[in-house]
Formats: C-alpha cells, structure tokens, sequence
C-alpha cells in the first residue's frame, strides 16, 4: 500500500513539538516528588491518628522509665534506699495504667459520659480531703497529698484534670444538641462555675502550676465550643487578674517570674542548673546514666526537671526527639477532635489534647529558663504516679476516640484475621482449577487457574472451581463482599 509506515492514510506523520528543558524533570526529581506523594498519602490513612496516639504514647512512657531509673538512682541512695527504688514504683504505676488505658480505649462513648459525673463528684471530694488536717500532706510547700500508708500517696488535683474534661465535655456536647450554646449564659453557667471552684481547692494547697493547666483546659473548652472573642477575652481577663494578685502577694512566685532568663546561680540555684545540665549534653549527649546534674546539684532531676537530664545524658537528638513524639500526639489528638461529627467526642479530645500539650510546654518550658517553674510534671515521662494514671487513662480516650471514627471502623474490620482465610481459599480454588485444567488436554493450565478462581468467586459456589476446593471460594467471596460494604462505610 503506499504511504510511509508511520501513516496509514498515505500522509506524512505529523511532527509534534517537542518540550522545552524546562518540562524535563531528572529522575531525583520524581523521586522526590514519588516520596511526597507517598507521605502524603500515608499521612492522610484513616488509621493515621489512632498509631500516632498508641505508638506515641507508648514511646513517651518506655522512655520516661528510663530516664527515671538513671534520673532516679543518686536521689534514692541519698535517701538509703535501693537504687532502683523509684523505678520500681514507675513501673507499677505503669502497668497499672495499661490497665487503664486499655479499659478507656475499650469503652464505649456513652460509658465514658456516664462515668464524668461519678468522676467529677470524687475528685472533689479527694480535693476537699486534702484541706482536712491529719489526712492532708504539704510535700514542698504545697498541701495537696493523700497518704495511703506507707511510701504511696496520691494527689487529687490530677483526677481533678481528668474530672473536669469528661464533666465539661459531657456539659457542653448536651447544650449543643439542645442549640443552647447561642446563648452567653449557658456557654458560662454552670461551666465557669465549677471550673473556678476546682481551681480554689487546688490553690488552698498552693498548687498554682496544677491551676495554670486546669485554667488552659477550659479556655481550650471555651473555643472549641465557640466563644465569642468578648466572652473569651472577659473569662482571660479575670482569670489573669487573679493570677496577678496570687503572684503578687506571694514572695516565692515573685522568686520564680525573676528566675526567667537569669543566670545568677545563688538566687536561681534549680533553674541555672537545669540549663548547665541542657548546655552540657551536646548532640548526642554524655550517655545514659552518666549525667554529672543529678549527683546533688539538679534539684527534682526525676520529677520536674528530667528533661534536663534527659538533654545532659542523650543530648539535643533526645530531647528532639521526645518533643517529636509530643508533637506527633497533639497533632493526633487535634486530628481526633477535627473529623469526628460527635460532639462529645470533639470535646473531650480537645480538652485532653489541650491538657497534654499544655502541661509538657509549661514543663519544658521552666527547664529551659523561657518560663518560670511552676513545678508540674512531664506527662507520661516524669516520675509520679499521681500524675500517670489519670494521663494513661485519658490516653485511653483518645485512642477509643480514634477507633471509632467510621473510616477508622472500616480499616480495623479489614485487618481482622479474614485475610488468612482468603489466601486458603484462593490457594485451594488455584490448586483445583489447577488439577482440572491438567486433566483437560489444550489448555493453558494457568489461564484456568485464574479463570476458575475468578469465576468461583463471581458465582460464590464451589462450581467451576469448587471441585477438591471445599468453602474457598465461597469464603473469598464472603470477605469481597464484606470488604466492598467496609469501603462504601467511608474507609475511602
């Protein structure tokens, strides 16, 4: 035929422009951009949030033991007790928080909101207790400990935490759902109330960093159930207020606000030295267990202050990479409150997100001289049982918040041990289509294979494939169906 090969039409192949240098990317390029793509992707996983929670949670809590065990180990033979004294003690706190995260993180939402109440009317009541003498305890200064006999003691105020996250949660997600939040006067009343009466009991004790994080609870509360700015700049007013007079007419909290920034080692002894023990870790630090801070210089170095030892002994990549962990968790948790269409659920991953986030800037921020030191624990990571418990179980909530989402739901439905039965059933359906198509003579056995195995997973019936397969295929098409239902929920 005439014509050129390129052309069946006898006419001349058309010549295309071609791109300029500039439309031309290198190989290093689409690499690059194939690994955005990629994280992208893997970031935006319906399961995203609930691994950030559980896995980071889990990291903080291995790594606080142990950095108490080495923080620990000189404080405890100070004191003629074994060196392992405190850690074991973490320890048992610890497992005993599993327990309880693992029991929030089974419960469901309406358990969760039955139990604000209860838990709300004994943390006052612990509260209360505090202030009665011969039951109440002042360890530093500070009335607000429990003796249970012996060497444990408890301190209400981080029940009181917890209390207040789930009352106010449950508070606000019913006044939402009766279109009550409009009003000024419901988003206040009885919200401020009860919050402002939590923060009296703890600052009879003296406990005024435990009063800051209550008080950043429910102004976290207050936006997510969104005040307007007048009504939240007025609660922050009057808040401020009372803290400036509580600062005012206290000589040692006037001692911490003129620690910040300083260096004077005799007026700033804890703070000066926590930025010696930061300064003298370098990048990879000194190596664990050998910190020079904690021999008697570094007051609290595995309570509020470990994180200074944790930058002396694993250096700038440590505490980088605790702070990541952090990080990682409240973004998690915002993720959590953002994507769930439950009002309580927004709620109280916002306040315990909100608690979390709040209570590691005001600790890491005391240890690197940029606030004052208002003496409240690392969460999840400085020693104390008093404050782990509560922190674990609101963990718990967080990652039951997490598995419940329905995208969430859909994705842990396909991972359950189905996948085992399907590969049997696939292997088996393969292998009878296999031995079928042997005894048939001109046929390609594996085309016969694939045939039989797709077509005794469209009919759902053994026929076609079923011959030596038993329930293969039907159960492959058992867990396509389930599986196709699971995407249409919103796994997509």
């Amino acid at each position: 035929m005439p014509g050129s090969p390129g052309s069946r039409q006898g006419r001349p192949p058309v010549q295309r422009p071609g791109r300029g240098p500039t439309a031309t990317r290198g190989p290093r390029d689409n690499a690059v951009r194939t690994l955005v793509t990629r994280a992208r992707k893997a970031w935006d996983r319906p399961l995203t949030a609930y691994y950030l929670i559980l896995g980071g949670s889990a990291l903080i809590t291995v790594l606080g033991l142990v950095m108490v065990y080495s923080a620990s180990q000189v404080t405890a033979l100070q004191m003629a007790l074994p060196g392992s004294y405190f850690f074991r003690k973490q320890l048992l706190a610890a497992v005993i928080g599993a327990g309880l995260l693992l029991a929030a993180a089974r419960m469901p939402v309406k358990l969760h909101r039955a139990l604000a109440y209860p838990v709300l009317a004994g943390a006052v009541f612990l509260m209360a207790l505090v202030q009665v003498p011969g039951i109440g305890m002042s360890v530093n200064g500070n009335q607000n400990w429990i003796s249970l006999g012996g060497s444990f003691q408890i301190q209400p105020s981080e029940i009181g935490k917890l209390a207040l996250v789930l009352w106010a949660a449950d508070l606000i997600a019913r006044k939402q759902e009766k279109r009550l939040l409009t009003q000024w006067k419901h988003m206040l009343v009885p919200l401020v109330p009860v919050a402002f009466m939590l923060l009296g009991l703890i600052m009879l004790g003296g406990d005024m960093g435990t009063a800051i994080i209550l008080t950043a609870i429910l102004f976290g509360l207050l936006w997510l159930a969104g005040a307007p700015t007048r009504l939240f700049v007025g609660v922050l007013s009057v808040a401020g207020l009372i803290g400036l007079v509580l600062i005012k007419t206290s000589p040692n909290r006037l001692d911490r606000f003129a620690c910040v920034g300083s260096t004077d080692v005799t007026k700033c002894w804890q703070a000066v030295h926590g930025i010696y023990a930061l300064a003298s870790g370098g990048f990879f630090g000194s190596g664990l267990g050998a910190s020079v801070e904690k021999w008697g210089q570094l007051p609290e170095a595995h309570t509020d202050f470990i994180f200074a030892v944790t930058g002396e002994e694993l250096g700038l990549a440590g505490t980088l990479s605790v702070l990541a962990l952090f990080a990682a968790l409240g973004y998690a948790g915002i993720r959590v409150a953002g994507r769930t269409e439950e009002p309580f659920v927004r709620y109280a991953a916002g306040g315990v997100t909100t608690w979390i986030i709040a209570q590691a800037v005001i600790n890491v921020g005391a240890v690197l001289g940029l606030l004052p030191i208002a003496g409240v624990p690392l969460p999840l990571f400085s020693y104390g049982g008093s404050a782990l418990l509560p922190t674990m179980f609101a963990i718990g909530l967080l990652i039951a918040f997490a598995r419940d989402e329905p995208a969430a739901r859909a994705a842990l439905a396909m991972r359950q041990p189905r996948f085992g039965r399907k590969r049997a059933g696939g292997s088996a359906a393969g292998r009878s289509a296999g031995r079928r198509a042997a005894r048939t003579p001109g046929r390609n056995p594996g085309r016969e294979a694939v045939g039989g195995l797709g077509r005794g997973s469209d009919r759902g019936s053994g026929a076609g494939s079923g011959q030596g397969s038993g329930q293969g295929p039907r159960r492959w098409n058992t867990m396509r169906r389930r599986a196709s239902a699971a995407r249409s929920s919103g796994e997509r």
